[in-house]
């Protein structure tokens, strides 16, 4: 069910056929992304996210919406560090259509004056209201701690000065240099046929420049010892967010550690849930959660909390990173966690924007297509001795990076904790 073919060109067409559905979901993916940007235009990715959708040669910005949303599908897009995304979903006789348009955008994109102007001023929107929403700034600022004067530490809006030091020939420059055949995947999941998806790209790829994936600085090693930041803001609660640099995706460890943040706290039943929220009431929510880059990652905790309970808060954190690295997991624990990762997989694959998102990111991120199954067996084959492993690697005390938004200033409070408390 699964075709890949690159063309001479070095596109690469690729498709998920799931006969029984009704709907086709088209991703058009460019291997650029935050990590890629030189500092001093930082967000140029996602700016031409944005731009993209303003209009080409042959349509307007409202001709592109309508004209996929007149089949009753849906069209967006996202940037990350690695990759930007732009989507569309409909039902599975509009294939043609959505390729026909996510191409027109990718390749013909007008990039005219007065949009940039426009789009510059919304972005700058976008970016107040993340920084007035301190649960969203507290990441940004756990990314710079974690990557100081790094592009992955580096916010993927960028900054006011940032956006207003683009220009046009800036934005044709970015964009002529990497949404080449080279760089871009296509690819098509649901009810599909494969040559019917490469006949619909043809137009597309049809004088595509080849070019080839862009480069990108390493990341840093780990630090040597635990780093605080802090930002003072009125706000009713203290925003926490804990992080510490793991494996990259790479790494055949990345299966325990993912089993690891998900028994810490990706659930209702994981450890920091039920210790901070069902049975002492501390926090209204918080979440483990882990990201994997081409040569490294991060697995970070999140808390929303009042002040004055900051110092509870953060010691039963540490405590259950001190667990992990001393106790391994009891087979229970384990199973669970499995089946909890397993069960939201599959049920994610139910969905044709998924099947594509999978696939997507996996010939993006691995260079081939990874299986249900073959993630179900990698998984199972994980053991408590693995889980402890990957704990005493990663949660170390030396490497610990707290991130705080908060009304009141505990940053010198916050700091003895993490250099008393051993783990």
């Amino acid at each position: 069910m699964v075709r890949i073919t690159r063309l001479d060109n070095g596109l690469t067409v690729a498709s998920v056929a799931v006969p029984h559905m009704v709907s086709v979901s088209v991703g058009f993916w460019v291997g650029v992304g935050g990590r890629h940007e030189p500092a001093r235009w930082c967000g140029i990715s996602h700016f031409l996210e944005h731009l993209l959708f303003k209009g080409t040669a042959r349509r307007s910005a409202r001709q592109i919406s309508q004209d996929i949303e007149g089949l009753g599908g849906e069209l967006n897009a996202f940037t990350t560090e690695e990759h930007t995304c732009y989507f569309s979903k409909a039902l599975h006789p509009h294939l043609r259509d959505l390729v026909d348009v996510l191409g027109d955008m990718c390749r013909w994109s007008r990039l005219a004056p007065a949009d940039i102007g426009t789009e510059r001023e919304v972005i700058k929107e976008e970016l107040a209201m993340y920084l007035d929403q301190p649960h969203h700034f507290v990441q940004d600022l756990l990314n710079e701690t974690l990557w100081p004067n790094h592009p992955l530490g580096r916010s993927l809006t960028g900054t006011v000065e940032t956006l207003d030091g683009m220009r046009r020939a800036d934005l044709r420059a970015y964009l002529d240099r990497h949404y080449q055949a080279g760089n871009i995947w296509i690819v098509a999941a649901g009810r599909v046929r494969h040559p019917d998806l490469l006949d619909a790209v043809a137009a597309f790829a049809r004088g595509l420049p080849p070019g080839q994936r862009p480069a990108f600085e390493p990341a840093p090693p780990p630090q040597s010892r635990p780093r605080v930041r802090h930002v003072v803001r009125e706000t009713e609660q203290t925003q926490l967010a804990l992080g510490v640099p793991t494996f990259c995706r790479h790494d055949p460890r990345r299966y325990a550690l993912r089993l690891l943040s998900t028994m810490l706290g990706e659930n209702m039943s994981s450890r920091l849930f039920q210790t901070l929220r069902e049975e002492r009431g501390l926090v209204y929510s918080v979440g483990s959660a882990l990201v994997l880059f081409a040569d490294a990652g991060a697995l970070t905790v999140s808390a929303g909390l009042d002040p004055g309970r900051l110092p509870t808060v953060l010691r039963l954190i540490l405590e259950e990173f001190g667990r992990f690295r001393t106790c391994r997991v009891g087979a229970a624990e384990l199973d669970r966690a499995r089946d909890y990762l397993i069960g939201q997989m599959e049920l994610s694959l139910e969905s044709s924007n998924q099947q594509m998102m999978w696939m997507g990111e996996q010939l993006l991120d691995y260079g081939r297509w990874i299986s249900a199954s073959e993630i179900r067996r990698r998984l199972h084959e994980v053991t408590p001795a693995q889980v402890r492993a990957a704990a005493i690697e990663c949660l170390h005390p030396d490497r610990l990076n707290l991130a705080l938004v908060s009304p009141r200033a505990r940053e010198p409070q916050a700091r003895r904790l993490l250099a008393d408390f051993p783990l």
